[in-house]
């Protein structure tokens, strides 16, 4: 009975991966194996362009130095298509990342446009209010600090503005009303 320890060296090389033998007779007693490391676990297609290890020799010669000649390559070729995978994930979670920046970005780019627009109408509906000299309801119409904290000296001048010419007795007040 032989005992090769072939499949035992092979399960030591520790490579990701499907590894692919091809064993063709060569020219005088010789034999080509064609060694493949393919990684179906890695998405980047560069790793097609890793070619196939080609060893020349008699099947003596072969059996003296094939591991020899293997474990290197293969080794970097496996460590190349894991690197490769790794940075494709990496990518490919960078792609997520920057899009649901994007997205938040927008989401909050549209609320404030939404906020800016509320503000706006609420001044100029206090503002309509004013020139009708509703200037108590002109004061309601202001928006609340709470609700546009950036906008709180704006608010409360405006707010100021219009109390004193509802609620500072006027020597013109009494005059204005009997004219309206």
């Amino acid at each position: 009975m032989m005992n090769t320890n072939f499949f035992n060296q092979i399960a030591q090389l520790g490579v990701a991966g499907d590894l692919h033998l091809t064993i063709s007779k060569g020219v005088e007693n010789n034999l080509i194996v064609s060694v493949m490391l393919q990684n179906n676990e890695c998405g980047d297609m560069a790793k097609n362009i890793i070619p196939p290890l080609n060893l020349r020799g008699t099947a003596e010669e072969l059996d003296n130095g094939f591991f020899e000649q293997i474990t290197t390559p293969l080794q970097s070729a496996s460590g190349l298509m894991v690197d490769m995978e790794a940075f494709m994930k990496q990518l490919e979670e960078a792609k997520k990342q920057s899009a649901m920046e994007k997205e938040k970005e927008e989401k909050q780019k549209k609320e404030q446009e939404t906020k800016d627009k509320k503000f706006k109408d609420a001044i100029a509906k206090a503002d309509e209010l004013e020139k009708e000299g509703k200037h108590r309801e002109a004061w309601m119409k202001v928006p609340e600090i709470t609700e546009f904290p950036e906008k709180a000296d704006e608010i409360r001048k405006r707010k100021t503005e219009l109390s004193d010419k509802f609620s500072a007795p006027s020597l013109f007040g009494a005059e204005q009303a009997q004219n309206v």
